[in-house]
């Protein structure tokens, strides 16, 4: 995009913001602070200090986490070190982070490492699906897990037309997979626009080798995927509506909407308990603190629990919540046997025994 373009798009986002401020910063909640909740045994994982946007955790208590994430209009504490994926066994009682080596022929330098989803086929082989961001734009990069190893095997590539400013994934069978695209444009100044603008260009994909398709539309910033355990039901967060859609599965992959959870918090990631099929939503209390990232009155961090989803009447409890002090910008949460992780797109992670 040429210079006289960008500047002349960055003059009418400022222009916007200005005029539009006092109904902004509401939209935003940037007076928003929240009432610390938090449960007894918590603890900072060592060796995170630059977020871990999404986690995902196998059958056997094996966590992965994507970190390093490089986003546009997000901080970033090293934005010159390459993204990575690290692994904790939650089955050990005092649970350590390692860095998962990834397959030489795979480019690390650029790895930019976004929303995750393992797959398990028919023969036990674990697979991790990784949204990259390199350079800016995005690819779906599928990794073998060999265990032993504790290791990754880089084995393919996927990028297409509508694979772009895809945040999170979730991935239903070899290769096939719901994917959602948080904006319409790839270009940042392009996707604050869109973003003030209440366009609602925002989408879910599905892909498989045979067929890529918008399967559901209409969203502000489709942002968190995930499934219920019965497989019926998608669950997507809308980030900047500040919702949970509940959508139904239909046989040929399409998506019908059957109801909007309305929250008070910017939802992130998703995750479903497997045990009771509660939801577990990474939320941002304070939208504008985020968006305008100050170190001294950092954004604060916030974890909702969601029971009877599929009710007329859930219930929705805050089981974590941080001004900052101690996490910022919360992404995701999820349980295994009672042990929580709560990680950030940009900050810390949080380990809890609850």
């Amino acid at each position: 995009m040429g210079k006289l373009v960008v500047l002349a798009l960055l003059g009418m986002i400022r222009k916007r913001v200005k005029k539009y401020e006092s109904s902004y910063r509401q939209r935003f909640s940037a007076s928003r602070e929240v009432e610390p909740v938090e449960p007894r045994n918590c603890q900072l994982i060592e060796g995170i200090e630059n977020g871990s946007e999404d986690i995902d955790i196998l059958p056997s208590g094996l966590a992965f986490i994507s970190s390093g994430l490089k986003y546009p209009g997000m901080p970033n504490f090293a934005p010159n070190k390459p993204g990575q994926i690290f692994m904790m066994d939650l089955n050990k009682p005092n649970p350590s982070i390692q860095e998962l080596s990834i397959s030489n022929g795979f480019d690390k330098a650029s790895f930019n490492p976004h929303g995750i989803s393992t797959f398990i086929d028919e023969d036990h082989n674990v697979y991790l699906y990784v949204v990259n961001h390199p350079r800016m734009e995005s690819t779906l990069e599928i990794f073998k897990f060999e265990e032993q190893q504790r290791s990754l095997v880089h084995l393919k590539t996927i990028e297409h037309e509508l694979l772009k400013s895809v945040n999170d994934i979730f991935v239903v069978g070899p290769e096939q997979f719901y994917a959602t695209r948080d904006h319409y444009f790839a270009n940042h100044f392009l996707t604050l626009l869109e973003m003030l603008m209440d366009f609602r260009w925002s989408h879910v994909l599905f892909y498989s080798p045979k067929e890529v398709k918008v399967v559901a539309k209409g969203f502000n910033s489709a942002n968190g995927i995930t499934i219920s355990p019965d497989k019926k039901y998608i669950y997507i967060a809308d980030a900047t509506d500040k919702s949970i859609c509940v959508m139904k599965i239909h046989d040929n992959w399409n998506l019908t909407q059957l109801k909007v959870i309305h929250l008070d918090t910017f939802v992130d990631n998703l995750t479903v308990d497997p045990d009771t099929g509660d939801v577990l939503a990474g939320c941002h209390p304070n939208g504008w603190k985020i968006l305008f990232y100050n170190p001294k009155d950092p954004p604060g961090s916030e974890v909702l629990h969601i029971q009877d989803v599929l009710s007329e009447k859930p219930k929705i409890n805050t089981i974590y919540a941080n001004n900052g002090s101690v996490l910022q910008g919360s992404s995701v949460a999820i349980v295994y046997n009672r042990k929580l992780l709560i990680g950030t797109v940009f900050h810390k992670a949080l380990y809890c025994e609850l």
